[in-house]
């Protein structure tokens, strides 16, 4: 999730947890360690784009790199924060490994896919409970944390806790509701999903986004998942098929294998570009959840030396105001 969010929660545990007079201490110490998994984005290469791709939450993201996560933190902090504010380092460690131990867990919750079981496992779980960024979750948490360093107290953090684990039931509740949705829509159309996602839209967890897959097609949809149920339809794209879709392409080059690289990251959920014939696009991901409008893809150059990269691409365009759009939805417009 955002920074904010991953700190505010590794936060609350450590405070939550420590006496009444540190709060403020294992506040901050929690706060800079939870959010400092992410880290890994620095792990990049000028050559290779879509290296970061399968460093982002993997080692620095799996349960059992929490207690090194934990020591390197300490290490720094405490230096720097812990024994300034009368710290001993045992108790800088403790709560940095708590603070530590939040960040993978609560990325997990959302859409992106973690490497938890890393190395045992290249899974990537992804439990489409949360959005990576939503205020309704993230604001509660930050009012106790504060709450809770101002008068020492860590009621206010074990309330935070609680809203969170709340929050992310109501979620995990809105998500089963929306995959009921998107089996029941898929059955209207005569069809069987060999796989369905529901996937919660930017910043709510009312609206999800639908993906499922039938023999050749990706099908996107959005439904409002409960207080007056609704069914936003959407687009089709045809599944990628290289022989098909771009036949030119050498199946030893390193274009071919960046393919595979991001399948895998994208679960498979890979089609090529419906406006640029060149582009791969990950279908799991849009501004406006009925709509084939990838946030990234990779772009392939016909021509290319056998050995050169693809090129990742970032997209923020829309020609629509998406906030708008997912406001409209979200309110039965």
């Amino acid at each position: 999730m955002d920074p904010l969010t991953q700190g505010v929660l590794g936060a609350s545990l450590p405070q939550s947890l420590g006496k009444a007079r540190d709060a403020a201490s294992a506040g901050l110490l929690g706060f800079l360690a939870g959010m400092s998994a992410d880290l890994d984005v620095l792990i990049r290469s000028t050559t290779d784009p879509l290296l970061f791709l399968e460093y982002h939450r993997q080692f620095t993201h799996s349960l059992i790199f929490i207690p090194i996560g934990g020591v390197l933190c300490a290490l720094l902090l405490h230096a720097l924060i812990g024994r300034r504010r009368g710290l001993r380092f045992r108790q800088t460690w403790l709560f940095c490994t708590l603070g530590y131990a939040t960040h993978a867990l609560l990325d997990a919750c959302t859409t992106y896919g973690t490497m938890l079981l890393w190395p045992f496992s290249e899974q990537r779980f992804a439990w489409n409970t949360i959005s990576i960024i939503d205020p309704l979750f993230t604001l509660p948490l930050l009012v106790g944390v504060l709450l809770a360093a101002k008068k020492r107290h860590p009621r206010y953090a074990r309330i935070a806790l609680l809203w969170a684990c709340c929050y992310m039931a109501l979620g995990l509740w809105q998500r089963n509701a929306a995959m009921d949705m998107g089996y029941a829509l898929a059955a209207q159309r005569g069809h069987q999903p060999l796989r369905l996602e529901a996937k919660p839209s930017f910043a709510n967890i009312l609206v999800w986004k639908i993906v499922y897959e039938t023999q050749q097609y990706y099908h996107v949809d959005a439904v409002r998942a409960s207080w007056a149920p609704r069914v936003f339809p959407g687009a089709t794209v045809q599944k990628l098929e290289i022989a098909r879709d771009m036949p030119w392409l050498d199946p030893l080059s390193q274009q071919a294998r960046d393919i595979e690289r991001f399948r895998w990251f994208s679960n498979g959920y890979i089609a090529r570009d419906p406006h640029y014939i060149n582009r791969v696009i990950d279908v799991r991901y849009s501004m406006i959840p009925n709509e084939v409008a990838p946030l990234w893809s990779i772009e392939l150059q016909p021509g290319a030396s056998k050995e050169q990269h693809v090129a990742y691409r970032v997209h923020r365009e829309t020609g629509a105001n998406p906030a708008t759009q997912v406001w409209s939805m979200m309110t039965g417009g």
